[in-house]
């Protein structure tokens, strides 16, 4: 497939990307490789080839979601440098006045 001038503006507007000088030919060049490339495979005879779902035949092995209490709130408020009752007490990291 030949990639003329519009179909490469076209293409760079889509993208919000321009180029110019000896960018825009080398990329217009690539462009047409890959299209040319395209064009190879779809000459490959596919008739008895079935589509390919997944990658591997791996399936994933998951364990049991079992909900279940790992740390106290007196662990993990035990080595906390400020705190307040329940909660970690941190620094503003918000300023309202902007």
């Amino acid at each position: 497939m030949k990639i003329n001038d519009e179909l490469f503006d076209h293409i760079a507007f889509l993208s919000r990307l321009s180029f110019e000088g000896e960018d825009r030919e080398a990329i217009k060049k690539d462009m047409e490789n890959i299209t040319s490339f395209m064009n190879k495979l779809e000459a490959v005879d596919t008739t008895d080839v079935e589509p390919l779902m997944f990658i591997s035949e791996a399936t994933n092995v998951l364990r049991e979601d079992i909900p279940k209490s790992t740390v106290t709130h007196e662990e993990a408020l035990k080595n906390a440098p400020k705190k307040d009752s329940d909660y970690f007490r941190i620094p503003k990291v918000l300023d309202k006045t902007k």
